[in-house]
């Protein structure tokens, strides 16, 4: 095979991913130094293609980062203005009291945003300082130096044949070498992944744990439009079958976000997130919202869900991991992005003190230690047992003892100290032969949909004549393994219907990969229970082109 030639750029600092975390870290790098060399690099079409988030933002981060934020006309629009949250049945609901919940719950003071188009912001911010941009390009690759640290990334690659042989119209890519290496890919991004393994990130550390979140846009009508609304929701549909819940948020223009978590750490491998997230819009209090009204987007992701005692080691030689690759989420608040945007400040900081003092590639310890120790580390300290207890004792009991705990840690202490995850979110998925599978109504096309026409709504787009970049371990699992021990469950996680078991007469069934329809949501890479799947990254500006996320 001929060795591929790639021509080099130097910088001070490259980051791969251009969300809150990744341009957070570029903008404090150049507040700091305006001479330092810095780039970010994106995989999405544009700044904020493949950025989806529910979202409410705590403002905290962007207070640190850009204190003059309103002024320079940040699109944050829409304060809070009512929080409410309730408890469903399948026919009913009971509102749960705000006063009981302890006061890192109150929305008071946050935003209803589209993190999409506060990052496209913050990348103006970015270079107007100077930071170099460069949308469309995938980082396929990591470049090690000889001392085994990590001294850049390959970026740009593109034209290979679907066989991964390159073909006539071959771009080889850039090697785009920095003093660091800053990773903010979101959840279980390929580059941190293969960071993790290799240093060992996470011995001694609990398993990191997701959820599935997915999101849909609505214009409702005007008369039922409450600006600055926010609502949750638990129980039903989901009952004892899985963690969850919903959100639904009034932003401006008549829009409402309305979305669906499931806990990723479900047994049942009949049961079908994406139809359980139809289903929920059929129950009275929702259905009565969006009647009348129309879907005008549609998205999913995963999310990090383990907390604080799931972060890996943050650091190796020349590599720093940032937010979500990390894993910040404080899930009772539902909420990471302030976090994402403080640890890119916190890394910028770490690097900025290394290169002054004449240091490179070496491990930022300072970062960990301020990730661990500061703002961040006290934000989910607080909150690191509800997941477990949600996960060990359901839900009504991680409420109660979930609250009690919140309670106690603002005070300081806990008196359950820091429980367990357990098992991997894949390892808790059981035999089919345990469950029963779950019958779920056919979309209405009126408040439901089926997968493959609301995939339609996310504008996913992929060459197809790349190599697919959903790579399987073993091709022969998913029909000798899986679809007789699981029913093969990929076919009811992907929230786009990536992944089919086609049967024809007189044939033996057949695993089809529809690569094309993937909006990158990395769950396959996380719930598959053989551990078959692997998610790396398509060539730069494939994938979804979500408008306003």
């Amino acid at each position: 095979m001929t060795e591929i030639t790639r021509e080099t750029m130097e910088y001070d600092v490259v980051i791969v991913g251009a969300g809150p975390a990744g341009l957070s870290a570029a903008i404090r790098l150049k507040q700091l130094d305006p001479d330092c060399a810095v780039v970010v690099l994106e995989k999405g079409s544009e700044v904020g293609a493949h950025i989806l988030s529910g979202a409410v933002l705590d403002p905290c981060g962007l207070n640190a980062l850009i204190p003059d934020w309103k002024e320079r006309g940040a699109p944050l629009h829409t304060p809070v203005t009512e929080d409410n949250f309730y408890m469903l049945g399948e026919a009913g609901r009971i509102r749960v009291p705000n006063f009981p919940m302890p006061p890192l719950m109150n929305n008071h003071g946050n935003y209803i945003v589209s993190m999409g188009n506060v990052c496209r912001w913050m990348a103006e911010q970015a270079e107007e300082l100077g930071v170099e941009i460069f949308p469309g390009m995938s980082c396929s690759e990591l470049v090690y130096g000889g001392s085994g640290e990590i001294k850049g990334v390959v970026a740009g690659e593109f034209g290979k044949n679907e066989d991964g042989t390159p073909g006539p119209n071959y771009e080889p890519g850039m090697e785009l070498h920095g003093k660091y290496v800053f990773l903010s890919e979101g959840v279980r991004g390929s580059l941190a992944k293969e960071v993790i393994a290799k240093y060992d990130l996470s011995k001694g550390k609990e398993p990191q744990k997701f959820g599935l979140g997915m999101k849909e846009i609505w214009e409702v009508d005007p008369a039922k439009h409450r600006p600055g609304t926010v609502t949750h929701t638990m129980g039903w549909p989901l009952g004892s079958n899985a963690g969850g819940g919903s959100f639904i948020y009034h932003l401006e223009n008549n829009q409402v976000y309305v979305g669906f978590v499931v806990h990723l750490n479900y047994k049942n491998p009949y049961l079908f997130p994406y139809m359980e997230f139809q289903r929920f819009k059929h129950h009275p209090m929702v259905a009565e919202l969006l009647k009348g009204g129309k879907r005008v987007a549609y998205g999913a992701r995963a999310i990090s869900e383990g907390g604080y005692q799931s972060m890996p080691k943050m650091v190796a030689p020349g590599v720093a991991l940032l937010g979500c690759s990390v894993g910040m989420v404080n899930v009772p608040r539902i909420k990471g992005n302030h976090n994402a945007m403080l640890s890119g400040k916190a890394a910028a900081e770490a690097a900025h003190a290394a290169l002054s003092a004449g240091r490179a590639s070496d491990e930022l310890t300072d970062y960990e230690t301020e990730v661990r120790s500061g703002a961040i580390g006290k934000d989910l300290k607080k909150v690191r047992n509800v997941k477990p207890l949600w996960s060990k004792y359901g839900l009504l009991a991680s409420l109660g003892l979930g609250g009690f705990d919140m309670w106690t840690n603002t005070a300081g202490f806990s008196l359950l100290g820091t429980l367990s995850h357990g098992k991997t979110d894949a390892a808790a998925t059981e035999p089919a032969s345990k469950h029963k599978p779950i019958d779920y109504p056919k979309p209405d096309g009126k408040l439901s949909f089926d997968r493959l026409t609301n995939v339609s709504f996310s504008m996913t787009n992929h060459e197809e004549s790349q190599p697919a970049h959903l790579h399987l371990k073993d091709s022969s699992v998913p029909i000798g393994v899986n679809l007789p021990k699981y029913d093969e469950p990929a076919q009811r996680y992907c929230p786009a219907g990536v992944y089919e078991v086609v049967r024809e007469e007189g044939k033996d069934p057949r695993f089809v990969i529809n690569f094309q329809n993937c909006v990158h949501c990395k769950t396959c890479d996380i719930k598959d229970p053989s551990q078959n799947i692997n998610w790396v990254t398509p060539q730069g500006g494939d994938g979804p082109n979500y408008p306003n996320m």
